[in-house]
Formats: C-alpha cells, sequence, structure tokens
C-alpha cells in the first residue's frame, strides 16, 4: 500500500496537487481552496488562473496536471473535490492516485480547517484507488509510493488516517482472496490465509473445522455442497471479544470458492468468474480483522462456510434431501443453489450455540440481485426496521450501495416440500427474495434480529471506477466496518 505521512512542513514539492472546489454558482468559475500551510511563491495565483483557461470545473475526481519546469513544484496537479464531502474526497484521492502513478511522491496541499470525514476520505480513496492484483511480475506496476498531506495540525487527523488506513488494509485484503484464482484458491488456502492473518492481531480467537468434524458434529450442507470436491470443505469460526464488548454480533458469509454448478452445471460464461462466489466470506472475514485491529468494543463472531461445488461421482445430486445442521432438511432440486444450503447451517449453528444479539449474513447468492438494482448494489433483507435504517446509513456513508427488498408473506408457501421441511430453490417468483425467505427460516428465536445482504453483484467491478478497481471490489467490508464501530 501507499506510505500516507501527515506533515505540517512539506518537504517533498516536486508534484504538489491543489484541491479546487466548484464556483458558489452555476456560472461562477471554480476556485482553489485556501490551505492550511503555506504554498510556494505563485503557485495559489498560477492556480486561479489557469482554472478558468482549461475550464476546470472543480467536480469530485476530475484532475488537471500543469508542468512547471524549473520551479518548484515542477509539476502541480489541480484535484476537484466537488461537494468536499467524503465521499468527493474518496473519489478525489482514487483519481489523484491515477493520475499520479508515474510519480513516486505526492503532497496534497489540505484546505484550512479540513474534517475528519475529508482526511478519511482521501485516504481511503489514495489507497483502494491504487490497488492491483497480479500474480507474478507486474512490468506496468505503478511508481506512486507515498503520498504527504499538508495539514496545519498533523496530530488531528492521525485517527482519521489510522482508521482509513485500517479500512482500506481490510479491504485490499478481501479483494486479494477473491481475486485468487480457484487454481489456487480451496478451502483448506482460503482457512490457511485466515490464520496467518489472525497471527498477526492479538486477542483473536480461531477454530477452523474439516470434513470429520463437520461430519461428527452434523453440517450436512456444508459437506453436501463439498461432497463432490477433492479439497474437502471447512468452516472457518473467528471470534473477536474484547473485555468491554456489550453487544455480540454473528457475520456469515458464503464462502464457495469455486462454484460449477454441480450437477446443475453452469454454462462456461455465467462459470469463468466463480472464484468470487466466496466474496460474502471474505468480506466478513476481513470485517472482523479490521474490528481487531481498530480495537472496536464489540464482540464479533464470524462463520465462514467454505466449500468448492464441483461435478463428480460423490456430488449431491437434485432432488436430495440435505439434513442440516440441528436436523432441519432441505429438498434441493438445483444443484447450482448451493450457497444458501451452507449458509443454513452457519445460520443454524449461530442460533444455537452462540446465542448473538444480531446475525447478520453476506452473500454472493443469486443473478437476480442485479437483475432487479443493477451491478453496484446489494440486495438487503430484513423484518427489523431499525437494523436495516442503521446498516444502510452506514453502507452509504462508506461510498457502497445496498436497497432494502421485500420479504413478502405470500412467498413462503413456495418454500413448501412433500419430502422435507424446506424446498430450497422453488422456481416460483423472484429469486433473490426467496433465496433470503429460505435462510430466514433457519435464524429461529433470532428472526427479528437478522439482516441478510444479497451481494453478487456489487462483489465485482468490470473497469476501474472512483475507489474501485477492474476485478473484486471488497464490498461490504467498509459498509461493516462503520456499521460496528457504532455499536457498545
Amino acid at each position: 500500500m501507499l506510505a500516507i505521512r501527515l506533515t505540517a512542513e512539506p518537504d517533498r514539492l516536486d508534484t504538489l496537487a491543489l484541491p479546487v472546489r466548484p464556483g458558489a454558482t452555476d456560472d461562477a468559475p471554480a476556485e482553489p481552496v485556501q490551505t492550511g500551510v503555506t504554498l510556494p511563491d505563485g503557485v495559489a495565483d498560477e492556480a486561479a488562473a489557469l482554472i478558468p483557461m482549461a475550464r476546470f470545473e472543480g467536480r469530485a475526481g476530475e484532475v488537471r496536471a500543469q508542468l512547471r519546469p524549473g520551479r518548484t513544484p515542477d509539476r502541480l496537479l489541480l484535484l476537484g473535490v466537488g461537494a468536499g464531502d467524503e465521499a468527493a474526497w474518496r473519489a478525489g484521492g482514487a483519481a489523484l492516485a491515477r493520475a499520479a502513478r508515474d510519480e513516486t511522491h505526492i503532497t496534497v496541499a489540505m484546505p484550512d480547517g479540513a474534517s475528519s470525514e475529508a482526511v478519511r476520505g482521501l485516504v481511503e480513496g489514495l489507497l483502494l484507488g491504487s490497488y492491483r492484483f497480479r500474480l507474478g511480475a507486474d512490468a506496468d506496476a505503478p511508481a506512486l509510493a507515498g503520498v504527504d498531506l499538508a495539514v496545519a495540525v498533523p496530530g488531528a487527523y492521525e485517527q482519521a488516517v489510522e482508521v482509513a488506513r485500517t479500512t482500506a488494509r481490510m479491504t485490499r485484503l478481501a479483494r486479494d482472496l477473491t481475486n485468487m484464482p480457484s487454481s489456487v484458491k480451496n478451502p483448506q488456502w482460503f482457512a490457511a490465509q485466515v490464520a496467518e492473518a489472525v497471527a498477526e492481531l492479538p486477542g483473536l480467537g480461531l477454530r477452523v473445522r474439516a470434513p470429520q468434524e463437520l461430519a461428527a458434529e452434523g453440517f450436512g450442507g456444508i459437506l453436501a455442497v463439498g461432497g463432490g470436491s477433492a479439497s474437502g470443505p471447512r468452516l472457518v469460526e473467528l471470534d473477536w471479544h474484547p473485555a468491554d464488548a456489550r453487544t455480540h454480533v454473528v457475520l456469515v458469509g458464503k464462502g464457495i470458492t469455486f462454484d460449477t454448478g454441480g450437477i446443475s452445471i453452469k454454462p462456461v460464461p455465467a462459470m469463468k468468474l466463480m472464484r468470487k462466489d466466496m466474496a460474502g466470506a471474505a468480506a466478513v472475514v476481513a470485517a472482523t480483522l479490521g474490528a481487531a485491529a481498530l480495537g472496536l468494543p464489540v464482540r464479533v463472531t464470524t462463520l465462514a462456510p467454505l466449500a468448492e461445488n464441483m461435478v463428480s461421482g460423490a456430488a449431491f445430486r437434485p432432488g436430495d434431501i440435505v439434513r442440516h445442521y440441528g436436523g432441519v432438511t432441505s429438498e434441493t432440486t438445483n444443484s447450482d443453489a448451493e450457497g444458501r444450503l451452507v449458509l443454513a447451517d452457519a445460520l443454524a449453528y449461530a442460533v444455537r450455540e452462540l446465542e448473538p444479539d444480531l446475525l447478520i449474513d453476506l452473500a454472493t447468492l443469486t443473478g437476480a440481485n442485479a437483475v432487479a438494482l443493477g451491478t453496484r448494489t446489494g440486495a438487503l433483507y430484513s423484518d427489523n426496521d431499525q437494523l436495516a435504517k442503521d446498516l444502510l446509513a452506514a453502507i452509504d456513508a462508506a461510498g457502497e450501495f445496498a436497497w432494502r427488498m421485500p420479504l413478502p408473506a405470500d412467498y413462503v408457501e413456495h418454500l413448501g416440500s412433500d419430502l422435507a421441511d424446506l424446498h430450497s430453490a422453488p422456481t416460483q417468483g423472484a429469486g433473490s427474495v426467496l433465496a433470503a425467505l429460505y435462510l430466514r427460516e433457519f435464524t429461529g428465536d433470532l428472526r427479528e434480529r437478522w439482516l441478510h445482504i444479497d451481494m453478487s453483484a456489487p462483489s465485482w467491478c468490470e473497469r476501474d471506477d472512483a475507489e474501485l478497481t477492474r476485478g473484486a471490489t471488497g464490498w461490504g467490508v467498509r459498509g461493516l466496518l462503520r456499521w460496528l464501530a457504532t455499536l457498545s
């Protein structure tokens, strides 16, 4: 990651970024902000003259470079910060990281009296917009190694920078896990990555159940989905339990490390990106690690059911009856609706054994998520109005997007089965809604304190866009960390 430094006396001024805000009215020109540190002579006047000539509007993420040979700085970057809120600074930071990728260091002259939210947004944008995932040598790697933030009182922003740095680091971890090809990433590998991360953070507990333990304890859904693979399934249980915690949250994340669809096999175009089918597990693990790194005073237990959904003589069949943790049975007529089977086990275990105050699950669950809401927005389901409102607010503040969807009572009848307690994949009605209703059946007494997000669509991005980069987005880490920070 980029090295971020706060300084009141900038000493690396070869490349200077100067924030610019839009004019006060539609017909007024944009103008450079009043900075909190002294700029080199003539820079502010030159920027003010350049802005109207360059037709620079000051939109969030707009960048214009001006060469100044033989002077200091020798490269001036005008950086649009739009409305000046956290989201605008986040977009500006990402755009700046891309525009200055060939520089070694840049200095950003922050506005006088800049808010902590502005600094947090800028740092998150810089660190997320500069993310790259490559295996092997990267001849095109950016040269940018460090960014100085020039502020009048560096100490006032240290916490904002640390929170932003931790949030970005954990989001990048979730991206790394999700981007990793499934030729490397199987359930055992994922569990090993979690163990490696836990070793660097004190106060975390970790248990990983292998197939023998899953069978002994009755995790039939995880075993069914993972039974067709040579790489056996796992259940990761990660616990952050600070002494001052008064609220216990369980996070559950779908962890299908590759999804062929099983015997209900996917067509090749739908299968080629199925390495991302564990993005929910990556998000909840990274958020829990982030809570520990930030010392948040809330207990967080994360469950990541991990399996490969493969085709073999041992694969579960359409029409099989699966017995979940706790004894509930599911008729499964579509082996490509496997994510809900592993989540059902984890949810039932959380309710029976962990007894949390709140139960949240994230899953790349259905293609219907994108049909209903497009490519950037998660589908949020809950019977708890306050919980839904609080988490939506945190997701929005973090720069992610979700929309609350209904849980209609008249769809519940479709979950009926002639052979089992439930039908896991009925074909009537909206797919994302039915999947959420099915999961709700495993929440027991926590039904009114449960929330589910189908985040299949926003877990992946096809092009660079603000702080998102092409590939895995790490969706959910930022929103969860914002929300967890509000609990005590």
